[in-house]
């Protein structure tokens, strides 16, 4: 997973209350600046950082293109992967 610092990542994040009702969704992309054991650590746009957990699973390479942020309406221009998460929130 180290071969991945650097790489600009997009990710989508859908939230659920604890009866799988749909609460929101969210769009961020940045680079990956660390990855440790737990995390990957992405740094925004805007110079904040996210974290995300580190899972090989969640981390696909993405097909060169444009990817539209439905939140912002800023165009992402051939991200080097995508990673999905659906999160449940706690009471």
């Amino acid at each position: 997973m180290k071969e991945l610092i650097g790489k600009i990542i997009l990710v989508g994040m859908t939230y659920y209350n604890k009866n799988n009702e749909f609460v929101e969704q969210k769009q961020f992309w940045g680079t990956i600046v660390s990855i440790n054991g737990n995390d990957v650590v992405i740094k925004q746009k805007n110079g904040e950082e996210f974290t995300i957990p580190n899972d090989k699973r969640a981390i696909e390479p993405a097909n060169p293109g444009e990817y539209r942020l439905r939140s912002t309406g800023e165009v992402v221009e051939n991200p080097d992967f995508l990673s999905t998460w659906n999160v449940t929130l706690p009471d």
